[in-house]
């Protein structure tokens, strides 16, 4: 039988050690998922004790997601005593109900409830008031732009990746009435919007069993502007195969809505974090759908 060409950029076939070899500096690639989230702990433990002993503050674009970091920096900080009463933090994004209001409180997927957790896994002196924790306002969505400029600027973004290259909830604008261009797009600035259906049909996979009724539909997400606007930027992949698409894009693919993400590449100070298994080639020109079927088999 002979073998049919993927319609797929070289950008996505290449290995993973290609991928980190044209990268460089912007793509840190460490063994599994444990690791990606003792990197990202790490990382913003060790920001907040440098600036706190030198008596600056901290000001960090957060996200939920990925999570898996949380539980560990609550633990290094606790541990080795890291305030963050100097810290001011500004959340990336959030759900916001068919009306495009806020999630009632305690809601299970309500990005303010999982923060207001994390920070009360922090011993009670480290804590930051809350008056220095900043979420997105849909009623005043230029709020937390207001919050950022008080607070001298941000110092790092943290954030991840979505399937088609959104940073927060900047999703591609695929609105077919009316166009947005590339500089347009990194000016956008917090706002309202419907999710995008891939974000709903990946989001209700690892969030809700796939019932899509339960996910709420719509978001309040920081701009591409603010994203940009910070000094650094740390994006965490730890999505596996998923992801892999996304992450090379990012990295590799041409710059353009299409994967806001690529906005990042004119970045000074933009670092990917991966596993080794986002890293592999996002597309195998030579596995067949029998090749998965006997991997699958073996794995059964």
């Amino acid at each position: 039988m002979s073998q049919v060409a993927l319609n797929a950029p070289e950008y996505l076939t290449i290995s993973a050690e290609g991928l980190a070899e044209r990268a460089g500096k912007r793509l840190v690639v460490l063994p599994d998922r444990a690791a990606v989230y003792e990197h990202f702990a790490r990382s913003i433990a060790d920001e907040i004790k440098a600036n706190d002993e030198a008596g600056r503050r901290t000001a960090l674009i957060l996200p939920v997601g990925p999570l898996g970091g949380y539980p560990a920096l609550a633990r290094v900080c606790n541990a080795e005593r890291i305030s963050w009463r100097q810290v001011h933090t500004f959340n990336m994004d959030e759900y916001l109900d068919w009306e495009g209001r806020p999630l009632p409180e305690g809601h299970p997927l309500s990005f303010v409830a999982f923060m207001q957790r994390f920070f009360a896994q922090l011993d009670p002196a480290l804590r930051p008031p809350p008056s220095q924790t900043h979420f997105p306002e849909p009623a005043d969505p230029d709020a937390i732009g207001r919050a950022m400029e008080a607070a001298g600027g941000v110092d790092t973004c943290y954030g991840g990746v979505g399937i088609h290259g959104h940073l927060a909830f900047n999703e591609p604008p695929l609105d077919r009435w009316r166009t947005c261009g590339t500089d347009e797009f990194r000016r956008a600035r917090t706002r309202v919007l419907p999710l995008a259906p891939e974000t709903v049909v990946m989001n209700c996979i690892r969030t809700v069993g796939g019932h899509f009724a339960s996910l709420p539909p719509m978001c309040i997400t920081l701009g591409m502007a603010e994203c940009l606007g910070a000094r650094r930027i740390r994006l965490y992949c730890d999505g596996g195969e998923w992801q892999r698409t996304a992450l090379r894009t990012a990295l590799l693919g041409p710059v353009g809505v299409e994967y806001p993400v690529t906005l990042t590449q004119d970045h000074p100070d933009c670092v990917f974090i991966c596993d080794a298994v986002t890293a592999q080639p996002a597309v195998s020109p030579e596995r067949t759908l029998w090749d998965m079927a006997l991997a699958a088999a073996g794995a059964s």
